[in-house]
């Protein structure tokens, strides 16, 4: 398989890049603390999930983020055509992960914006920054898939409808500004000399504290939404989770969260959106900003 058409200080093929989405996931969901969310203690408030269900769906992914790169590889740059080829195979790889895990909705957030930065980083005249990939994935988002037939309204759609919150559609059609959040204080953390977990945790934090994540709004609604960001905030406020104070914060988050009953999902699948770009910078695919 040929390399992807990029300015790579190593190449890395179509396959390559298809285990970096899915090693993002995994990395994802084995972080740990997490509030409310599966992790190596146990399933948070998910009585449908368990780490090795989403550690397998996470593997049931890797040949559709394989085959979203080899497509957009055909295309000179984003386009309409290439949009609507990123939806079907996104949904046949929302397909094999519903046949995976029994119908259980582990990663369809991760799907869509994997894909779409997938999409935005193979297309043959390839972004060099973060910022230009972020704008290819939102111009991307932005464009309308004429093939799409709506289905069974999902809990995150619900929630947009009664609450007016832009959820993960709005997030891409803006260039993705968590993702931006997240990386930004992935990198803070880390110069400050903070533990990989604890700057890893600090990123979910951050994401968390801006987005109107609807996993969170559908569970607990406005009210825990505003709750969630003010506490996540609050601990990057006193030093980040790598801190003694942060702990403490993060100890009232986590309880509040499971009190009700609600986790950041769709900052979770953010989170490993950062951690793929995150990958990309260290091997040199792409730099973080001109």
């Amino acid at each position: 398989m040929r390399a992807l058409a990029l300015n790579y200080v190593s190449p890395l093929t179509h396959a390559g890049l298809a285990d970096l989405a899915v090693l993002a996931l995994l990395e994802e969901v084995r972080l740990t603390p997490k509030p409310g969310l599966v992790d190596l203690r146990g399933s948070g408030v998910h009585r449908d999930l368990t780490l090795r269900l989403m550690e397998h769906s996470a593997e049931s992914l890797r040949t559709t983020f394989d085959l979203l790169a080899q497509e957009a590889a055909r295309h000179q740059w984003v386009n309409q055509f290439l949009r609507e080829e990123l939806a079907r195979l996104g949904r046949l790889g929302e397909h094999v992960m519903l046949q995976e895990t029994g119908g259980v909705n582990t990663h369809r957030g991760a799907i869509w914006a994997l894909g779409l930065l997938i999409g935005g980083l193979c297309v043959r005249q390839a972004p060099a920054t973060v910022p230009d990939l972020l704008n290819n994935a939102g111009a991307l988002a932005r464009m309308d898939d004429r093939f799409h037939v709506a289905g069974q309204s999902s809990n995150g759609a619900q929630a947009r409808i009664r609450y007016g919150v832009g959820g993960a559609r709005e997030q891409a059609a803006r260039n993705f500004p968590q993702i931006m959040d997240g990386l930004e204080q992935l990198y803070r953390s880390r110069k400050a000399g903070m533990s990989e977990q604890a700057a890893r945790v600090d990123a979910l934090l951050a994401i968390a504290a801006r987005l109107d994540d609807t996993c969170v709004v559908h569970r607990s609604g406005l009210e825990g939404l505003e709750w969630m960001q003010q506490q996540a905030q609050k601990v990057l406020t006193v030093g980040g989770y790598g801190t003694r104070a942060g702990q403490t914060c993060y100890d009232t988050l986590e309880a509040g969260m499971q009190q009700r009953n609600a986790s950041p999902g769709g900052a979770a699948d953010l989170l490993g959106a950062c951690l793929f770009i995150d990958s990309l910078i260290t091997r040199g695919v792409i730099a973080w900003k001109s």
